[in-house]
């Protein structure tokens, strides 16, 4: 993970500092946002990209972006994202302004999971992908999802994780960009529907 993140740090212009990226995605804590979720997150969004006419600074934006949407992790939906973001203004010192202020922008639009922003777009439906992932490593994902949420006991997990899938089944559109659509829709839908059952 340090080697893309100063690549990509470099294709800026800037000087790498990873900083302790590493380290955090190794915490224990971290069941399912951790080394394996961001590199996936960072492969996806990489194979997104190529249907885009992305420049290769823009290219390096999504990367650093993806490196970095979940380097802090607590637990804290919301808090989660804006101390990413702020981590990743402090390591990226270095680049002009504007790119800086968008790697930001795009770990922060992973709080609503929605922006404007074409990279975003990318940079969402990556984040996603798992969903439509083989039912296999979907369970896994699910279960690895659980044991981040042991402050809950089961009644209120059940209660609340139905809520999710639920929303996520409502919704017209689970991915944003027409090459994951065809990707992982068809698949997400069945995997969510799958796992609601399970828990009624």
């Amino acid at each position: 993970m340090k080697q893309i993140w100063d690549d990509a740090v470099r294709t800026l212009g800037g000087t790498p500092d990873a900083g302790d990226l590493a380290e955090r995605y190794a915490e224990p804590h971290r069941a399912y946002h951790n080394t394996v979720h961001v590199a996936s997150v960072v492969r996806d969004s990489w194979a997104l990209a190529d249907a885009f006419a992305f420049t290769r600074e823009e290219r390096a934006v999504l990367t650093l972006a993806a490196c970095a949407h979940d380097v802090i992790y607590d637990g804290k939906p919301g808090d989660d994202e804006r101390a990413s973001a702020a981590w990743a203004r402090k390591r990226l010192t270095g680049l002009e302004e504007g790119l800086i202020a968008r790697v930001e922008s795009l770990v922060l639009a992973t709080i609503t999971h929605s922006s404007d922003d074409p990279l975003a777009h990318v940079l969402l439906d990556a984040d996603l992908a798992v969903l439509g992932s083989e039912p296999a490593d979907y369970d896994r994902y699910s279960r690895a999802v659980r044991l981040e949420s042991t402050r809950y006991d089961d009644s209120r997990w059940r209660a609340g994780r139905a809520h999710v899938l639920k929303n996520l089944l409502d919704r017209e559109a689970l991915f944003v960009t027409e090459p994951a659509r065809q990707l992982w829709d068809a698949v997400a839908r069945t995997n969510l529907a799958r796992e609601l059952q399970s828990l009624a």
